[in-house]
């Protein structure tokens, strides 16, 4: 059983930064794809950024590239997002998702989800 859960949301103003973490229980966390997804109010959730297993490839949407940065720790079964320079449309529900294999931009493919936390950036 995968057990994901995040940390590190919050409230920060524009310009700012936040660090996100996701602390998986799994039996073998090397071998799982780890990735965040977005949702906002009305708005179907996003693909935000995923690294590869053993962290070889590591893959952003176009809106946050340059600005996030997705990392893991296999020896502490965690994920991290680096999240600088903030933006108000950044605000959302985080999500972290685990899937074995490969990553994906489709969120319909990865099984596993954390409960969410909630980044909001004002203006």
């Amino acid at each position: 059983q995968v057990q994901l859960v995040e940390s590190g949301g919050g409230l920060v103003q524009a310009g700012g930064s936040l660090r996100l973490s996701c602390a998986a229980s799994v039996l073998t966390f090397d071998v799982y794809a780890m990735g965040w997804f977005r949702q906002a109010p009305g708005k179907e959730r996003e693909f935000v950024a995923a690294a590869t297993w053993r962290g070889a490839n590591t893959l952003y949407a176009d809106s946050v590239k340059g600005r996030f940065t997705c990392s893991r720790d296999n020896a502490k079964e965690t994920v991290y997002l680096q999240m600088n320079s903030l933006k108000p449309e950044d605000t959302a529900v985080y999500y972290c998702a685990a899937r074995l294999g490969s990553s994906s931009y489709y969120y319909t493919v990865w099984p596993h989800w954390g409960q969410g936390t909630q980044v909001t950036v004002s203006s």
